[in-house]
């Protein structure tokens, strides 16, 4: 008896974007807000590696860096209401 082998249409294709900050020798710091809000959503959440292209060492200092930002209120937490 053979096993059905199923193609998870849902799974996405990797793409090869090069990390913002190793490309631009940057790191990423909380006062930098306008290159921290190209980072989030619409609505205020914080994007993941595979849609922001972003590696694995400067996601997590990315991630630090928006929430202390958040903190600090140089960016907001959620979008504004119209």
């Amino acid at each position: 008896m053979r096993k059905k082998v199923f193609k998870n249409k849902f799974k996405r294709e990797k793409t090869n974007k090069g990390c913002y900050f190793c490309e631009e020798k940057k790191t990423p710091g909380y006062k930098q807000g306008a290159d921290l809000e190209r980072f989030t959503t619409d609505r205020g959440k914080i994007l993941n590696r595979m849609l922001s292209g972003v590696c694995y060492k400067h996601q997590r200092q990315l991630s630090k860096a928006i929430k202390r930002a958040r903190f600090l209120a140089l960016i907001s937490f959620v979008a504004q209401i119209k």
